[in-house]
């Protein structure tokens, strides 16, 4: 490695952020906060993660069973539109509610006087730190740095200056819902206060004259606390806000809650209350003080960010971006200067995202993560099922932060609670169902608007594949037989009632539909109804598998196994069209929008894996003419549906084609800050991508370690330590002109290993000793062990 070129973990600029999508953001799974790094004044944005519209009710269609028999059969004779229209007029239901901003914190900074130089805002994704530095009037420096710790539920904001110049704030707190401010007599704390809407209607066109509604006695109260504790000086809190007149540093501590007691329960039952909440946690935060709560916060913040480290280099990039501000850096790279730093900087933000938004204990992330500053947010800043959420979570096990999978597998223990009765009411069925929107709420029913989003009942079964993965990259039992079966066991049972047979000797899903696309009825009209699409059942396929392998760990459900077995053998196959392109619906129909942005039919591909290059070549080849053909049509033109394209063709070993997609999607579909951009923000990008890129350089779902299967030409040079592998196998590799040097695998739970590479390959224990592989590479592991793997061309 060259040492001149030195991974970065910063993010910085040379401005302040002049809109909120070039802030630099903060969470700790629970509290989120864009940092806009203003100088006289500095604007903070934040959201709290359980302040959402609305309050527990009934979504579901109850006239929804009533229409089903007769959708089919319209289906059945072909007529697919006029099933179309029964299904949007009859058959689905309504909005979910929305993720809301809880409000701004503006510090206003009295005494800087002249030109302001040196000025540099940034964000440690190390130590989650967001900083700025600037001077005044030639010779005074200020500085401001800011975190959100995870371990005392509290902000901290330190403003100083080392020279030792007065610190002069004033400060306020505002939002955009119905608040009002006041002074806490207790602790002289600054309080915001205040309620949410109790519904938030779509108003896409602007109009609805009711779209925000409040109303008395419902829906969510809120509270955000600010307390000041300077070094010395003075703190005063009027009807105007909090002003600091301080000789020395000045320490800030913020928090919020909200009287959210539960998807199912009343706001504030139980007597949850917001007060006594942000009370206790700034209470018990002050006694820690600064240097204590900053060393807390970077120890708890390091012990999961440090786990994996990555560096990218390309003998062809001689010119070191380092001296370079990060919007600098992207602007070359759109460009087209060679920059692997960036890339290993995306990824490597793409986990301090997940941390930020998805702790244990707090909510998932949603489709802008826990980031919002709209009462009326794009798609209601809600889980949106058919992609988006079970994007956010890709990189979860891989990049070693397995904890921030937990809000995801809780919500998904939630949504069975509330799918159950939307089974067995929208389709007389066993089981749990969900549709393509969740929210707070936990709405399982399938949501208002068209068929070809609102009409599909496959968003439980896709959420289970979380849970296996969880279990093969943790393989443990206890968790398989106590979370992971019993919520897969129940899908898997919707799933068999939810199966029609279509007459051919096949069992098919009817209505169905291909998430957001629509092919042309033979009257050339756009449809999206119809039965036994591509993708339900790829997903149903890969539900009853991981069922009857996790029925056969834990010894359970023989009869039910069998169920699952006969069932799976009769689903409808993959078909291929005259052009030699996997199917996206069970008969070869022309396409509506050739280049749409879904690729839902190969999920079998990636995230599944029932498509692969050694085990169904055929269906691969089928699957690259797939891709070829979207792409050439305009596909892969959204944030997501970009990186979603990285991840295919990693599993396709295409390398190169995997890194365009890289290029692209930093080129064309980030912010300034590097967050996702749909357009408009989204922060799936960022996690499809950071997931792509480790798929380009392990793999493990077949059974198998593949290492560096889509290692591209610009990152010839390299290393890697910390991925995770199914089976529980933690990788460290180091590469060099497009070569495995040398890797570690470290065995967690002592699970059998086999590993892939073209090269033959030595592995070697701790103490030395050479391992007795299998001709296939395979070894057995012990619990704790580190294993040593090189090349036999690299054996001196």
């Amino acid at each position: 490695m060259n040492p001149a070129k030195q991974w970065t973990s910063k993010l910085w600029y040379r401005e302040p952020a002049a809109k909120w999508e070039e802030a630099l953001p903060l969470g700790n799974g629970r509290l989120g906060a864009m940092v806009f790094g203003g100088v006289e004044e500095e604007r903070i944005q934040w959201n709290e993660d359980t302040l959402w519209s609305g309050f527990p009710r009934d979504t579901n269609n109850y006239e929804a069973r009533r229409h089903l028999a007769a959708a089919r059969k319209l289906i059945t004779s072909g007529q697919y539109k006029e099933a179309e229209e029964l299904i949007e007029d009859k058959m689905v239901g309504r909005g979910t509610e929305s993720f809301l901003p809880l409000g701004d914190l503006l510090i206003r900074q009295s005494g800087i006087h002249g030109h302001r130089t040196e000025y540099r805002r940034e964000l440690d994704l190390d130590t989650g730190i967001a900083s700025v530095r600037f001077q005044s009037g030639g010779s005074a420096t200020y500085a401001r740095d800011m975190f959100i710790s995870a371990v005392d539920q509290v902000a901290v904001i330190r403003c100083a200056s080392p020279n030792n110049e007065d610190i002069r704030l004033d400060i306020r707190l505002d939002s955009p819902l119905r608040h009002g401010t006041r002074r806490c007599a207790e602790d002289g704390s600054l309080v915001l206060y205040g309620h949410a809407p109790t519904h938030i209607a779509d108003n896409y066109k602007g109009d609805h004259p009711g779209s925000v509604l409040y109303e008395e006695g419902l829906g969510i109260r809120y509270e955000m606390r600010l307390l000041a504790l300077p070094d010395s000086g003075q703190v005063t809190v009027d009807d105007c806000g909090m002003h600091i007149n301080g000789s020395g540093p000045v320490t800030l501590l913020i928090t919020a809650a909200t009287n959210f007691a539960g998807f199912d329960r009343s706001p504030g039952s139980g007597g949850i209350d917001p007060s006594v909440i942000c009370r206790k946690r700034l209470q018990d935060a002050v006694q820690h003080g600064y240097e204590e709560l900053r060393e807390r916060h970077v120890k708890d913040h390091q012990a999961l960010f440090r786990r994996v480290d990555l560096r990218l280099e390309s003998l062809d990039c001689e010119r070191s971006t380092e001296s370079a501000a990060t919007d600098e850096r992207m602007k070359a790279y759109r460009e087209g200067q060679e920059d692997p730093a960036l890339e290993a900087l995306m990824f490597q933000f793409g986990r301090y995202l997940l941390m930020a938004s998805s702790r244990p204990g707090t909510q998932p992330a949603h489709l802008q993560g826990i980031w919002n500053p709209h009462v009326q947010p794009p798609w209601n800043s809600d889980y949106t099922t058919n992609i988006n959420t079970e994007m956010n979570y890709w990189p979860a096990e891989t990049t070693h932060l397995s904890e921030c999978h937990e809000p995801l597998i809780q919500m998904i223990r939630e949504l069975s609670v509330s799918g159950r009765r939307t089974a067995k009411i929208h389709y007389g069925a066993r089981g749990w169902v969900a549709h393509h929107n969740v929210d707070l709420w936990r709405m399982a029913s399938p949501s208002d608007g068209r068929a070809m989003w609102a009409f599909w009942p496959m968003g439980g079964a896709w959420l289970c594949r979380h849970l296996w993965e969880r279990y093969q990259f943790q393989p443990d039992l206890e968790y398989l037989r106590g979370t992971a079966y019993p919520l897969m066991r129940e899908a898997a049972l919707f799933c068999l009632d939810w199966l029609i047979e279509d007459g051919k000797g096949h069992l098919v899903t009817s209505p169905s539909t291909s998430p957001e696309n629509q092919f042309l009825t033979a009257e050339g009209v756009p449809c999206s109804v119809s039965a036994g699409s591509t993708m339900d059942m790829a997903i149903i396929r890969d539900l009853f598998h991981n069922c009857i392998e996790a029925s056969q760990l834990l010894g359970q459900d023989a009869d039910l196994r069998e169920e699952w077995e006969s069932a799976a053998a009769r689903l409808l196959p993959y078909g291929m069209d005259g052009e030699g392109k996997l199917m996206e619906w069970s008969e070869p129909y022309r396409e509506a929008e050739p280049g749409h942005r879904h690729v839902s039919h190969l999920y079998g591909l990636y995230p599944g894996s029932d498509i692969t290059l050694q085990g169904t070549p055929q269906l691969a080849e089928a699957a690259y003419r797939t891709l070829s053909s979207r792409i050439s049509n305009g596909g892969g033109h959204t944030g997501w549906s970009c990186v979603w394209l990285i991840n295919l063709f990693a599993r396709l070993r295409q390398a190169d084609k995997a890194y365009g997609y890289i290029r692209m999607l930093i080129s064309r579909s980030m912010h300034p800050n590097l967050l996702g951009d749909h357009p408009p923000f989204q922060i799936d990008a960022n996690f499809g991508g950071t997931a792509g890129l480790v798929e380009m350089l392990l793999q493990s779902h077949l059974g198998e370690l593949q290492l560096l299967p889509a290692l591209p030409y610009a990152w010839r040079e390299g290393s890697v330590k910390g991925l995770k592998a199914r089976g529980g196998f933690i990788i460290n590799m180091e590469w060099s002109q497009g070569l495995l040097i040398s890797a570690s695998l470290t065995s967690t739970h002592g699970q059998h290993c086999r590993l892939n590479y073209p090269e033959s390959l030595i592995v070697t224990r701790e103490d030395g000793s050479v391992v007795k592989t299998q001709e296939d590479g395979a070894f057995e592991t012990v619990i704790g062990s580190t294993y040593y793997i090189t090349p036999v061309t690299n054996k001196a």
